[in-house]
């Protein structure tokens, strides 16, 4: 995969959310105790993380958008760093630090960094006519031809100066049900304060329950990276997917309601 880098352009940006607290496939065994922050992280993708006893991943086709997710390279190191390089002040809610550059301007913040995610897919795709995002104005910003790497950069930085979560909540089309969900859907709730969330993976057991993965970047930008499950250590990061209930992340609470998907 190539390395994946974002150029530091100096504009405005508008806040699209706001900081409230500071057996596997891989063949490797899940532990219980994996929700404890460890000094490093020993899985190198996302697809490497385990799953909990019984349960088995989604299948994914090859040049899916899943699939890339799944791929995406994780750090070893394991703390979150701000677009300035300071440490993040609330070091509780991750599990692991995806290996993407957060930039040098606060710009890259939640639904960016989703909007960020779904554009290098497409990019790393060809699917250039598929690039892009919707404004709050109604304006489209479209990546419609292949250009260069430093093109596409100022791109992203100019999706990100008038997009957020309330124009990327716009555009995304509602899941009737949580339990329709799929690796790439957004939780989102937009406005501010407003938050969005990506599911980058997916597995299920016998009887068909789903349980996912979380990613998020967050206010000020940083370091994107899979979230623990507080509320259920023992299966943390995964998340049982619940139609009922809302889902509770370590830094924001959505509703089964706020699914959607591209």
């Amino acid at each position: 995969m190539k390395r994946l880098f974002l150029l530091s352009i100096i504009l405005p940006y508008f806040a699209s959310c706001q900081q409230l607290t500071e057996a596997t496939s891989s063949g490797k065994s899940f532990d219980e105790n994996a929700q404890h922050h460890p000094a490093i992280n020993h899985f190198a993708t996302i697809g490497d993380i385990p799953v909990p006893v019984g349960y088995e991943r989604a299948e994914v086709s090859g040049n899916s958008f899943g699939k890339f997710l799944r791929t995406l390279p994780l750090k070893k190191n394991t703390t979150v760093y701000l677009y300035n390089g300071q440490p993040k002040i609330n070091q509780d809610a991750q599990f692991a630090i995806i290996n993407i550059s957060t930039g040098k301007k606060d710009l890259q913040q939640c639904a960016d960094a989703i909007m960020r995610l779904r554009a290098e897919y497409l990019y790393a795709n060809a699917k250039y006519e598929q690039i892009r995002f919707i404004d709050n104005a109604n304006v489209v910003y479209a990546f419609e031809q292949a250009g260069n790497r430093t093109e596409f950069d100022i791109y992203l930085e100019k999706v990100f100066s008038h997009c957020g979560t309330l124009s990327l909540e716009k555009q995304l089309h509602k899941r009737s049900s949580m339990n329709n969900v799929n690796i790439g859907d957004v939780l989102i709730k937009g406005g501010s304060p407003g938050h969005a969330m990506l599911v980058v993976d997916m597995a299920f057991n016998k009887d068909g329950k789903k349980i996912i993965l979380l990613s998020q970047s967050y206010m000020p930008a940083q370091d994107i990276h899979v979230v623990k499950n507080q509320m259920k250590p023992t299966i943390s990061p995964w998340y049982v997917v619940d139609n009922e209930s809302d889902i509770i992340t370590p830094e924001w609470t959505f509703r089964p309601s706020q699914l959607r998907y591209w």
